[in-house]
């Protein structure tokens, strides 16, 4: 298996992000500490994919803290509304003052879909992309995604962001309705992390 090291830079400043991918990583015996914690800056997203961003985060993140880091850029893409909010999925849920709620952001998600026309599809899928950077520069990035369909009400409250709202393909509960463990067997995070682990023991 190769050799990450006995310590790993979550790069994400998200507390539900930062929590999946502890209780991914927990069988490794490789401890993880989160950009937070580290007092590491939020870099500015500016990439146009999920792996642009992603790829940016961890380089910024070992690069500052001289440990190898993953990071995650994740979304919602909604088929009827061309693939949004896609990359801007965080955004949706920032107020005025930077602030993120995603009560609001599904609400605008379910305004925008419904703007779209009763025939519209509700039909989604979330993306992510991990990738994991070392300090010499080296990156590796590995993409999953997962199909489902948007509720309205969102139902549930496990999980975050958009799960309320999304619920995988031959599931009748959303992700927020849906266990933990459950969520991390089929996620799109689930499926990056089975590439990412896949690939360290190649």
């Amino acid at each position: 298996m190769k050799d990450i090291g006995p310590k790993l830079v979550i790069a994400t400043h998200n507390a539900g992000k930062l929590r999946e991918i502890r209780d991914l990583m927990a069988p490794f015996g490789i401890a993880c500490v989160g950009a937070a914690e580290l007092d590491l800056p939020e870099p500015e997203e500016i990439g146009v994919t999920f792996a642009d961003n992603a790829e940016l985060k961890a380089r910024e993140a070992a690069d500052l803290s001289g440990l190898p880091a993953l990071a995650d850029d994740s979304g919602l893409s909604v088929d009827a509304l061309h693939g949004a909010p896609g990359i801007h999925s965080a955004r949706y849920a920032e107020d005025e003052a930077g602030n993120r709620d995603f009560t609001r952001a599904m609400q605008k998600v379910w305004s925008e879909l419904e703007a779209a026309g009763p025939e519209a599809s509700r039909d989604a899928h979330f993306t992510c992309v991990l990738s994991l950077a070392w300090p010499d520069g080296t990156i590796e990035s590995f993409e999953g995604k997962v199909h489902g369909t948007l509720v309205w009400p969102p139902r549930g409250d496990h999980g975050f962001g958009y799960d309320p709202m999304f619920a995988a393909a031959g599931m009748d509960r959303t992700f927020g309705e849906i266990d933990p463990a459950q969520k991390h067997a089929i996620s799109h995070r689930a499926r990056a992390f089975e590439k990412l682990v896949a690939w360290l023991g190649s």
